[in-house]
């Protein structure tokens, strides 16, 4: 078998890294990771300053893309400050790491070791280059290689994390592999959406982003099964549902909308789809 047969086993995970390599001049994340050099893959949290909207005509989508990226900076933010205590000389997961700007806060918050793994080669290529551009890659490195199976050493992760990333795999199996690198006592944080399950099943909506992102949004329950059957304990779970609103409701007045934002918009606030973190403890 080829590396690549051996990283992408499914016709399903093959699209999924065809759709990132093929979009690799997405003006959503490009025009964002451009402000500072943090490149993310994520959306944001909090409220948006609504000066952006005033002022010059001329400045007003620089004015909105700065403020755009300082939310998904501190939707990342909130990440890490879940992670729990990590120290220089832990070793820490970013399962699905997209372009690298969440690894990146974590070493500098940190000091620590990250590896990030994705099953698109040109994001782990772009992220490489990041590393080595901020004098990092000693610390910091890129793995092309599936989450499901990251082959890293069994127990070597004081933490691990997904950010928007776990719409694209079986929760079961997922949980599984994590349970295996993680140290006893490490910690499992997630951002991710999913679909409110006691109200039914998909909406409208929660599919038409379902179709969007080529991925399979789960329901909410799903996550706290996934996470009982391989020795995950939930200690905080957040709802920030009500704290990434504005942020999309701020990118749909922008150029850099993709007219994924209504849909996104609609399930937030009809309740079918709720934003969540959870951090849990292998035990």
């Amino acid at each position: 078998m080829t590396m690549t047969n051996d990283v992408l086993r499914t016709e399903f995970q093959r699209s999924v890294a065809e759709y990132w390599n093929t979009n690799q001049q997405d003006p959503v994340n490009l025009r964002l990771g451009e402000v500072d050099g943090l490149y993310h893959h994520h959306y944001g949290i909090g409220d948006y300053d609504p000066s952006v909207l005033a002022g010059p005509a001329d400045t007003r989508e620089e004015r909105i893309t700065k403020e755009l990226h300082r939310l998904e900076t501190a939707q990342a933010e909130v990440l890490l400050d879940h992670l729990g205590t990590v120290t220089a000389a832990d070793r820490l997961l970013d399962a699905g790491s997209g372009r690298g700007g969440t690894s990146f806060m974590a070493n500098q918050r940190f000091g620590c070791q990250v590896d990030g793994v994705s099953i698109s080669e040109y994001q782990v290529g772009f992220a490489n280059t990041q590393a080595e551009q901020r004098g990092v890659s000693d610390r910091v490195r890129f793995h092309f290689r599936n989450m499901l199976d990251t082959g890293f050493e069994t127990g070597s992760r004081r933490g691990v994390w997904t950010n928007e990333t776990t719409m694209y795999v079986d929760l079961f199996e997922l949980f599984q592999e994590f349970a295996r690198v993680l140290e006893v006592g490490g910690r499992y944080v997630c951002i991710t959406g999913c679909y409110n399950d006691l109200t039914g099943g998909r909406s409208k909506a929660v599919s038409r982003i379902d179709e969007h992102y080529t991925c399979n949004i789960h329901p909410r329950s799903e996550y706290f099964k996934a996470m009982a059957a391989n020795g995950l304990v939930p200690m905080n779970v957040v709802d920030l549902t009500a704290q990434t609103i504005p942020y999309w409701e701020l990118r749909a007045k922008s150029s850099l909308a993709t007219g994924i934002e209504e849909p996104f918009l609609t399930a937030y606030k009809e309740g079918s789809f709720h934003y969540l973190l959870i951090a849990a403890d292998r035990v």
